[in-house]
């Protein structure tokens, strides 16, 4: 995602360097390198124009200190109004009564059930509350399915009336299903059309009146660009929707989407989607997205994703098998397993600063670590516990049970005595200057 755009907009901030200060000529030159950039990443006309023309204002006078080149500050105007553009804050969605109604609006292809889950299932493990998902959609075949075996995938329940076609009564009815069963949120997923058509305005309009939800969300496919923005502006004129979903910005999408739906609609973006896995979802952070589209990485998403993932007695109990020396495969496959966890692994590489643009052409596998895990796995019990005893004759019927060379049994064992010593010494490091402190 935004990887075109943010190529042409490094290019663009290369007109200012060598400058020694910002004037009229050199941001005009810049700025329409920039609105072009913009425009082919699929933004909307008026916006791409209404943005640069913010930017202009904020650099022309700007006085630039000793220390800042002209292009460094021209990065930071940019960053604070794309910033501005996505909408500033990071906005929450309203889930404040008990039970608390969210309906999903959206076109059919815009993944609008499969988010209803990914949101049932982040309201579930990281918000603590008892989502119920709802089966509105009694047009699309095998809408109620999907919806039922996403449900099981994340434990949720689901509320459907299959001999039902009154998807109001639906609704309706899920409301009396959640207050006696104590479920404290409803997810309401809705019929949507291969486009706009006034049969489901008007149903949806309907479920609408007789819920009173408290938080609509518009669900749309960033893929299909100024598209996206169309539905987004018909869908807010009959709805007046509370909040935006974008999903598939793993995907190929130049990202207009993105930069365009806050301005037309005036209405928040407060989820992505980030993959086809169901916790491949994030809260929409302005300031963070910006950071992504100019090449500065997103370590605050990555440091969340990590706490995540995080388990303090686990890691207070590996610390002291570091120190002694006794971190074995099964500790190491532990850690896999912790990494693989937190997502796609370019996505997260991409995260760290520079490290973008570094790997945008190279190819990283999700399935990196599965000749590794099938090393490991080909190991006995006693083995994994104790890597020292692997001889000759053990690799060997290692390497044929996994599939894999000798070399590649023994470039891991090579590699993970290497990681065990490194780790060792920053262990006993940490220790040692806690030790002083420990004494006072």
């Amino acid at each position: 995602m935004f990887d075109n755009l943010s190529e042409r907009l490094e290019r663009s901030f290369k007109i200012l360097k060598g400058e020694g200060k910002i004037t009229e000529i050199n941001v005009a030159e810049t700025l329409k390198d920039v609105r072009k950039a913009l425009l082919d990443a699929d933004v909307n006309y008026k916006v791409a124009k209404s943005f640069t023309d913010a930017v202009k204002e904020k650099a022309i006078g700007q006085n630039v200190l000793t220390a800042v080149k002209p292009s460094q500050l021209m990065v930071k105007i940019v960053h604070d109004e794309l910033t501005k553009l996505m909408g500033g804050e990071t906005v929450d969605i309203n889930i404040n009564t008990r039970p608390s109604i969210i309906l999903m609006s959206g076109l059919q292809g815009s993944g609008k059930t499969t988010f209803s889950g990914k949101l049932a299932r982040m309201l579930k493990v990281k918000k603590n509350h008892k989502p119920l998902l709802v089966a509105c959609d009694v047009y699309r075949p095998a809408a109620i399915e999907q919806l039922r075996v996403l449900a099981e995938q994340i434990e949720v329940p689901m509320y459907s009336e299959p001999d039902n076609k009154n998807a109001v009564e639906i609704a309706q009815h899920s409301i009396q299903e959640a207050k006696s069963n104590g479920y404290d949120v409803i997810i309401i997923d809705t019929a949507g059309r291969l486009a706009v058509d006034e049969q489901m305005m008007n149903e949806i309009a309907a479920i609408k009146e007789a819920v009173t939800p408290n938080e609509i969300l518009f669900v749309v496919d960033s893929m299909t660009g100024q598209d996206a923005v169309n539905t987004a502006k018909e869908f807010n004129e009959r709805l007046d929707f509370d909040g935006v979903v974008l999903t598939k910005l793993d995907g190929d999408t130049r990202g207009g989407a993105a930069l365009s739906i806050r301005s037309v609609v005036n209405k928040p973006i407060k989820f992505i989607g980030t993959g086809e896995k169901l916790d491949a979802i994030d809260q929409f952070h302005p300031a963070r997205m910006a950071d992504r589209i100019l090449g500065m990485g997103d370590i605050v998403s990555l440091v969340e994703r990590a706490q995540e993932q995080y388990d303090e007695e686990e890691a207070k109990r590996l610390q002291k098998k570091i120190a002694k020396n006794q971190f074995d495969f099964n500790d190491f496959l532990s850690q896999i397993a912790q990494i693989k966890k937190m997502g796609n692994l370019k996505e997260l590489a991409s995260m760290i600063p520079g490290v973008g643009k570094a790997i945008k052409d190279i190819d990283i596998d999700d399935n990196a670590f599965k000749s590794i895990e099938a090393i490991i796995y080909s190991m006995t019990p006693e083995e994994r516990s104790h890597p020292e005893i692997l001889n000759g004759s053990r690799r060997t019927r290692i390497a044929k049970g996994s599939g894999t060379t000798i070399q590649e049994v023994n470039r891991l064992l090579k590699q993970f005595d290497q990681t065990r010593k490194m780790m060792k010494m920053v262990t006993n490091s940490k220790m040692g200057k806690m030790m002083p402190k420990l004494k006072r």
